[in-house]
């Protein structure tokens, strides 16, 4: 029986996942792995998926791409939704095309929801968006959405991350729209990939310091122009595109309800505790090997594609 077992994985096409907290060093990673074993990548970001936010969301550069192939990037506008679903057929269909053509497919991001998905097929319903719904819900806190939440599906409640507007928003939609649990909603299917996830792992006092230098460098980088131009170009505050990260905060400064400085504290101390949600999630899976320099992941990978 083992030796079916065995055969039938060996036919799934091969996927490598690059994954950990934020400012960890995923795409850089990725691109110079991605180099040796003929790779192109996939991104698994939430937030990179949006067009003209680019700073914020801490995308890879063409320059810094080394001309590795990238997918899933500038795909929405910000004021666009693309569901979990979405993602996830986007994402295999772009997966099973990378193997077709005897590439090493690579997916990237730090968006356990997104990765999960695919590495563990998720087998999401299409529940239709209820668009009055939505906006009403848009438009309040995301402390009350988790609130409300926690009293509907305390299951999802548990493992969401309650500053992500979007994932919130979606999740009462489906319990409201539907009557059903958005927990309920998801079930896996037998595997579409023979997987190999790699994490990547720093000691705590390295990560915060790698996440403070960043948004200083976001802040260089012209984060706050970024914001007031999404602004000019009509996106509103409520739009859950907005709420993110580094958009949250400077919208508070360009309210006048803190300053500049607070701002980018802010965007320090929440970009920290989004890092550690991100470890709580990932630690979950216990398929994933972690890593702590691109030796290890080399090592890990000859092996799975021998």
């Amino acid at each position: 029986m083992g030796g079916i077992i065995d055969f039938m994985k060996k036919e799934l096409p091969k996927l490598i996942v690059i994954l950990g907290p934020t400012a960890s060093g995923k795409s850089g990673l990725a691109i110079k792995l991605a180099k040796k074993f003929k790779g192109e990548v996939i991104s698994a970001d939430s937030r990179q998926v949006y067009k003209y936010m680019n700073i914020g969301t801490a995308k890879t550069t063409k320059q810094e791409m080394k001309g590795i192939k990238h997918y899933m990037i500038d795909i929405v506008k910000p004021d666009e939704v693309l569901s979990l679903a979405q993602y996830k057929d986007k994402a295999v269909k772009l997966i099973n095309n990378i193997s077709k053509r005897g590439k090493t497919p690579f997916l990237v991001g730090g968006t356990g929801l997104y990765v999960s998905a695919i590495v563990d097929n998720w087998l999401i319903p299409q529940i239709e968006p209820n668009k009055k719904l939505r906006r009403e819900l848009e438009s309040k806190t995301n402390q009350w959405l988790f609130n409300k939440l926690k009293k509907l599906d305390p299951t999802t409640a548990k493992r969401i991350d309650s500053e992500n507007k979007r994932r919130l928003v979606r999740a009462l939609e489906v319990c409201l729209s539907s009557g059903r649990l958005f927990s309920d909603e998801r079930r896996r299917g037998e595997p579409l990939f023979d997987v190999l996830e790699i994490g990547i792992k720093l000691p705590r006092r390295e990560l915060y310091q790698r996440i403070n230098n960043r948004v200083d460098l976001m802040v260089k980088q012209g984060l706050l122009n970024e914001v007031k131009k999404l602004v000019k170009s009509g996106y509103k505050w409520n739009l859950p595109a907005m709420s993110g990260i580094g958009y949250r905060q400077i919208g508070m400064y360009l309210r006048g309800e803190i300053n500049l400085e607070e701002s980018i504290a802010l965007i320090k101390r929440d970009t920290r505790r989004y890092a550690k949600r991100q470890m709580t999630w990932f630690r979950r899976d216990k398929k994933i090997k972690w890593i702590k320099n691109y030796n290890m992941a080399d090592k890990l990978i000859v092996k799975f594609l021998k």
